[in-house]
């Protein structure tokens, strides 16, 4: 397992901060940020949503990142030119254009510029395409993502599927990873050497059929 240099928390705090100005998608000038023991948390305002993801992605990049608290918040335009039910009839129409959404299966109703997703899919890649379907739309505060995943049954093979997925992933070494299976609730345990190679182990483990819950309990070694 490749583990990033030690940093110190300022160390962190500085290299963070350096990425956010480097990010051309994120004003780092409306995002705070704050580090203990490794833990980045963002905070203040930024003007929507993608961005408020850009600057997290941003502080996940940095080599010594052990988590990522966002507590930013999206302020609401002055005049969008857009109400909710704008946000709704464009939600509904861009959901149904999406071609990693199943058609009819998700539900978008908004609140106060708050979308709220419902209704059911059948792998978390298609809850994550509804949630990111809508999130680039003008106005939107908020997504509340309670879309479920239908229930499949795990096999005796859904543990080796996954086990065998992070064996071929480049980034990922499986020494340092063992997974539990309860039914159809899967758990990672162990380390990785970054916050990236924690974030691919989760896909992995979403990818296999017949897991509708993954508990991601990797910790980034420092």
């Amino acid at each position: 397992m490749a583990q990033a240099p030690h940093k110190t928390d300022q160390e962190l705090k500085t290299a963070v901060i350096e990425e956010l100005q480097y990010t051309p998608s994120v004003d780092e000038t409306g995002v705070e940020v704050q580090v203990n023991d490794g833990t980045v948390t963002l905070s203040g305002e930024v003007a929507s949503l993608p961005e408020r993801l850009a600057a997290k992605h941003a502080a996940m990049r940095v080599g010594g990142v052990k988590n990522v608290t966002n507590k930013t918040s999206v302020r609401a335009p002055i005049t969008s030119g857009v109400n909710d039910q704008d946000i709704a009839q464009a939600a509904s129409q861009i959901l149904a254009w999406a071609v990693d959404v199943p058609p009819n299966a998700v539900t978008a109703h908004v609140r106060d510029r708050k979308v709220t997703l419902s209704g059911e899919v059948t792998w978390e890649y298609q809850r994550n395409a509804a949630a990111r379907a809508v999130m680039y739309l003008k106005g939107v505060t908020q997504i509340s993502n309670e879309i479920s995943l239908e229930s499949q049954p795990s096999t005796a093979d859904t543990k080796a599927a996954v086990e065998a997925a992070i064996r071929r992933n480049a980034m990922l070494n499986p020494r340092w990873i063992t997974i539990d299976l309860d039914g159809s609730e899967l758990t990672l345990h162990g380390s990785v050497g970054s916050w990236s190679e924690l974030r691919e182990a989760e896909r992995s483990a979403w990818s296999a059929a017949g897991v509708t819950s993954v508990r991601n309990e990797l910790h980034v070694a420092s």
